[in-house]
């Protein structure tokens, strides 16, 4: 079997790149792209390579980036530009090979093993790529070259902007092993700390720490961080528009200012859980559990789940179970910035449940038939159309279009 040729294609700056091409006068000045300028609030969503260079992080709230670059130019996102930039983007990767995989806004992965004999060797078609890019949507790309797709995501991270970084199989241990652990895909900051605490400092020592050690720590994630570490990483790259099974359905947002109270936050809930049902409703799908993450002011994300007593479409009783999980497990050392509600554990809607004694099942079912209603009548007049009173007023939620962002998450194998 041949060598794999796997690309990671990252664009440099994405948003505040989109800005500049918009609006040429930004062109070569420091500029971020930040979520509720009005705000105080308001963070930084991305920000440009002068911005960068002065100390401006994404994350940072705007104040503390005007502190460290007074100079710095605020811009709003435009998130309806992203989307068709990033459209445009794989366009252009799809002219080597259909097996192109989206991992968030600005990143992919294309498969170009059998692309070869038509486009030449992996250096070859990411420097046409580089070029192409830059010529025609006016963006720069970084584009790491392996054979894998963890050292390729590695690669297109090592040299930035507009570069390529090869890492071939033959000639890798010694330029990624000396690496901090942190460099790894998917060894976020919690795993960091943990792994330095037990000194494993570098990719080389996760990659020569014993994995039944590693499973015991971290269970089987810790065998797939072992063997991502030691070259081992064999997921494939799925075909463009390929749709993974549904195993969950959430809905998440940052929201434009903080919240500091249950009463807040619970809004937030219901109004996320409206989108739940509708989705879950479309999939033909019921969730028998659910999954609440929140971010306080450290940018720090905790998880909790629950199951639920019987498998549901309705909005109300996804937000309901999420308000009691947030009540009962949050401890509000800092206020809320984002939230994310997922229904999880999912099966066919209609499928033969045991009910109990003390539920009232005919209340259930004039509720779910009164959700259907609402849930019909928002989708031929708009989601707005019929509301909650509760929901009325400001959710302290942005309406800016970020919801149509596809973010990263665990990739295809």
């Amino acid at each position: 079997m041949s060598e794999r040729i796997i690309l990671h294609s990252d664009a440099n700056c994405f948003y505040a790149s989109v800005e500049m091409l918009l609006n040429p006068d930004l062109r070569g000045k420091a500029v971020a792209v930040c979520g509720s300028t009005e705000e105080r609030h308001g963070i930084v969503l991305a920000k440009s390579e002068l911005a960068k260079k002065s100390g401006v992080k994404t994350g940072m709230a705007n104040w503390e980036a005007r502190q460290a670059c007074p100079g710095l130019i605020v811009v709003p996102p435009q998130y309806d530009q992203y989307c068709k930039f990033s459209k445009l983007l794989r366009n252009i990767y799809l002219r080597y090979t259909d097996l192109v995989e989206p991992y968030g806004m600005d990143e992919c992965w294309l498969d170009v093993t059998h692309s070869r004999l038509i486009h030449g060797d992996g250096i070859k078609i990411a420097e046409e790529i580089r070029s192409t890019v830059k010529e025609e949507l006016g963006l720069t790309v970084s584009i790491g070259v392996s054979f894998n797709k963890i050292f390729a995501k590695l690669g297109s991270d090592m040299k930035k902007p507009d570069a390529i970084t090869v890492l071939p199989q033959n000639d890798w241990q010694s330029r990624i092993w000396p690496l901090p652990v942190s460099e790894l895909l998917f060894v976020g900051r919690a795993t960091t700390r943990k792994l330095a605490s037990r000194n494993v400092l570098t990719i080389g020592d996760l990659a020569r720490t014993d994995p039944e050690i590693l499973h015991g720590w971290f269970g089987k994630n810790g065998i797939m961080l072992w063997r991502f570490a030691n070259g081992e990483d064999t997921s494939r790259i799925m075909p463009n528009g390929y749709e993974a099974p549904i195993k969950s359905v959430g809905h998440g947002i940052t929201c434009s200012c903080d919240l500091h109270s249950n009463d807040d936050v619970w809004k937030v809930m219901l109004e996320l859980s409206q989108d739940i049902g509708h989705r879950l409703r479309s999939y033909g799908l019921a969730a028998k559990g659910v999954r609440i993450m929140v971010r306080g002011n450290d940018l720090g994300f905790c998880q909790y789940q629950a199951q639920l007593r019987y498998p549901s479409q309705s909005p109300l009783e996804i937000a309901q179970a999420a308000r009691l999980l947030f009540a009962n497990r949050y401890g509000w050392e800092t206020p809320v910035r984002a939230i994310c509600v997922t229904g999880i554990n999912l099966i066919p809607n209609g499928y033969p449940i045991q009910l109990d004694v003390f539920g009232d099942e005919m209340r259930r079912m004039r509720r779910q038939k009164l959700e259907d209603c609402i849930d019909e009548i928002r989708s031929r007049f708009g989601k707005s159309s019929i509301i909650a009173a509760s929901l009325m007023g400001d959710l302290h939620m942005p309406v800016d279009g970020r919801h149509e962002v596809t973010m990263p998450g665990m990739m295809y194998t």
